[in-house]
């Protein structure tokens, strides 16, 4: 199969406030066409429910009543995500469903996306590619980031060297050197701490244009002592699960609101700035919900000494492109193109990943039942 393809993907992230779902069509190399896109939030009950999982996720069953119930509620959004998005647009051949991360501990060989892939395929009666990371893990990568392979396929004709930042709940990297060159981490805390923080002083899930932390001082002692942590003197590539700093909450405790976000922030920002690559990026862009934040763009701009510009100067959606990503990475799945690297993953080689559920197809569709020789 190498034809390209009309694809959904979908992506609800470690910020936890929605699913993300857009249109790409592309063969798992080039991206031949970027779609409409959307998003749904999470109402708040089921925010608050799939958060109250993530402190106890590590020991929790698959089986737990409540774990299936923020289970198929989440499914059931993404439902409606594909459906509202399907009439949007033409055909679609497949879906790419990330699902919702609870836990991520690789050095445990574990990584665990909560989602229903066979539901999501009766209800929309289309293939479902899906578990994305576990094989990664298992082979002893880091599972994560997993962006960095259709952040070179949009960027393969841009000047390098070029970072790609995106801040969601936990802040990752691409480092796209000159020479061809894919190096990728998770930088440490991107919004989760930021949102923790002011929704336990604001009742507001997020600190809107980062207004408390603008009204803040970052405690520098604090800040050093959060930075200190080993996880910033390892090199790449590395990853983070959205609970690893979650001691950062306490640490920031006895500060005012306003002192206690400007620090979170500064978290944020500093653990960008020290991560290391070859060569100085010439240009970051910058994707995901911490673009919106004023605070974060202009100290990421006065830390790293280069043009920090947002994604959409690219004419991307920031918003929509770890969607794009997981629907590019669907095609890729069904190609037995890989999804691990050692520079990006972390893992011993070029592998393959990720399955396909068509749970609810009575017939496969003719690209998918070509024989080896036609595929």
């Amino acid at each position: 199969m190498s034809r390209p393809l009309n694809v959904i993907g979908l992506m609800s992230g470690t910020s936890l406030d929605g699913v993300d779902a857009a249109v790409i069509r592309t063969d798992g190399v080039t991206v031949f066409e970027r779609g409409p896109s959307l998003s749904l939030p999470y109402d708040a009950d089921l925010r608050q429910c799939a958060r109250a999982l993530l402190d106890r996720a590590a020991h929790l069953s698959p089986d737990a009543p409540e774990m299936l119930d923020v289970e198929r509620r989440l499914t059931e959004r993404h439902i409606e995500a594909v459906q509202a998005l399907r009439l949007q647009t033409g055909p679609v051949d497949v879906i790419g469903f990330h699902g919702q991360t609870i836990y991520h501990a690789p050095a445990l060989h574990r990584t665990w996306q909560i989602g229903d892939a066979a539901l999501l395929s009766r209800e929309t009666q289309l293939p479902v590619v899906h578990d994305f990371r576990s094989a990664d893990v298992a082979a002893g990568g880091e599972g994560a980031p997993l962006a960095p392979w259709y952040h070179a396929a949009l960027l393969q004709d841009a000047q390098r060297p070029v970072a790609i930042l995106n801040i969601g709940g936990v802040a990752n990297v691409t480092f796209l050197g000159r020479n061809g060159e894919i190096i990728a981490c998770d930088t440490g805390p991107g919004n989760a701490l930021m949102d923790d923080w002011a929704f336990r002083h604001t009742g507001v899930a997020c600190d809107m244009d980062g207004a408390l932390a603008r009204k803040g001082q970052v405690d520098q002692t604090i800040l050093d002592a959060l930075l200190a942590d080993p996880y910033f003197s390892r090199p790449a590539p590395k990853s983070l699960d959205r609970q690893s700093f979650i001691a950062a909450l306490d640490a920031v405790s006895g500060c005012s609101p306003a002192d206690g976000a400007a620090t979170l922030a500064a978290f944020t920002v500093a653990a960008v700035a020290q991560t290391r690559f070859p060569e100085k990026p010439a240009v970051w862009y910058v994707c995901g919900g911490g673009r919106h934040n004023p605070v974060l763009m202009e100290e990421l701009q006065k830390a790293l000494n280069a043009p920090v510009r947002s994604g959409d100067s690219l004419g991307w959606n920031g918003d929509a492109l770890e969607a794009e990503c997981f629907g590019f990475l669907a095609v890729r799945v069904l190609r037995w193109l890989p999804l691990s690297a050692p520079d990006i993953t972390g893992a011993p080689d070029f592998l393959p990943g990720g399955r396909l559920t068509c749970a609810g197809l009575t017939t496969l569709p003719q690209w998918l039942s070509l024989s080896d020789e036609d595929s």
